[in-house]
């Protein structure tokens, strides 16, 4: 099975606690509390992560909620890999990350999201992010 990162929960925690926010300041929804008792539970342990069927259905439910909100790939049409390249220069992912896509599960999915992420090396985290920071009119250098 899959590990779910820390930082995937407390997003899961967060989009919650904005879409159902506590009435009285004090009382989380079911969902907030399911994936909460994960989070503190890691913190505990000092677990960066957790394996997804170390979550109870309410938790999983959850995440899976927020996972649903979530870009599915980071494709940005630019594909190396059609190319011989092992590692896509546009989305960073593996020539074999990017032939199994569609089969891999959304906690796979993450775990890709978070490495190509870190790494920041595809196109999509630097060349394109810096075209869009640019205002209109203004020339991309």
């Amino acid at each position: 099975m899959a590990a779910i990162h820390i930082t995937d929960i407390e997003a899961a925690i967060n989009w919650w606690r904005a879409r159902s926010p506590s009435l009285d300041g004090i009382t989380a929804c079911a969902e907030v509390r399911a994936l909460a008792e994960v989070y503190g539970t890691m913190v505990w342990q000092h677990e960066a992560q957790v394996d997804e069927a170390a979550l109870s259905a309410r938790a999983r439910e959850a995440w899976m909620d927020w996972y649903r909100t979530t870009p599915d790939t980071p494709c940005i049409a630019i594909c190396s890999t059609s190319q011989g390249d092992d590692v896509c220069k546009g989305c960073g992912r593996s020539f074999d990350e990017v032939q199994h896509w569609t089969t891999m599960s959304p906690v796979e999915k993450r775990a890709t999201w978070r490495r190509i992420t870190m790494e920041g090396t595809a196109w999509r985290f630097n060349r394109y992010a810096e075209r869009a920071d640019t205002m209109p009119g203004e020339a991309a250098s």
